[in-house]
């Protein structure tokens, strides 16, 4: 349980008192009229029902595995809070004026919550949505992203200066290309693979003339996809 459903309960435990304290403390008669009269004790109980359904529905709101899931569901946490709100004043309403039909409140009480658990059930199918575009887009700039990094280490672990200038060639190279992977260059892509591994080995020896034919021979390759990364757009 996150901290924000825990506030969460405890505002929906204080709306939920105060509606008690609404159906039960204020005056039962008023101009001779028994507000207990009637169905009250029916309208007490679907209002008393829809609360707990509201709180069902705040805990999916909440129930977010990141930050980034918690901020797409915002807005239905602002929506459970004017729910409870509208809630207890309709439904309190209800219950305190007397001879008033309580299945008024009733009605308006599992509305409110009817429409918050539509526009849950339309955000979560929103959400999953937006969520499988950036699972897609992340699986797609995985491969440049993983490339630009081994490249930025070998720069880091070479022992030479020439070593060195050669994998920083291939940083610069990586660092600015097409993101966007395509299934169409998972050929090429094996190609820059295999050559980041001669790459690595000719760092681990300190061996400049092969850094540099490596380098070259990725640098045109990684040009290369480049260029077919347009061709496919």
């Amino acid at each position: 349980m996150n901290k924000n459903f825990k506030l969460y309960i405890i505002c929906w435990a204080i709306l939920l008192a105060l509606f008690n304290v609404i159906c039960f403390v204020t005056p039962n008669e008023a101009a001779g009229l028994n507000k207990f009269g009637g169905a009250f004790w029916i309208g007490y109980i679907f209002i008393t029902a829809a609360f707990i359904g509201q709180l069902v529905c705040a805990y999916i709101a909440f129930k977010a595995e990141n930050l980034k899931k918690l901020f797409y569901n915002l807005p239905l946490i602002t929506l459970s809070y004017t729910g409870l709100v509208l809630m207890l004043v309709f439904g309190g309403a209800a219950m305190a004026i007397p001879n008033l039909p309580a299945w008024v409140g009733a009605v308006i009480c599992l509305l409110i919550l009817g429409l918050n658990a539509i526009a849950i059930i339309k955000a979560k199918a929103a959400t999953e949505l937006v969520e499988s575009v950036d699972k897609k887009i992340s699986r797609q700039t995985g491969f440049i992203k993983n490339l630009t990094a081994e490249a930025e280490s070998l720069v880091s672990h070479a022992k030479s200066d020439e070593v060195r200038a050669e994998c920083k060639r291939v940083y610069e190279a990586a660092r600015y290309s097409d993101p966007m992977s395509n299934i169409r260059l998972a050929d090429i892509e094996e190609k820059i693979t295999a050559e980041m591994q001669q790459l690595s080995e000719a760092v681990a020896n300190d061996d400049s003339e092969i850094a540099a034919a490596v380098a070259n021979e990725l640098i045109a390759l990684i040009e290369n996809r480049n260029s077919k990364c347009k061709d496919f757009k």
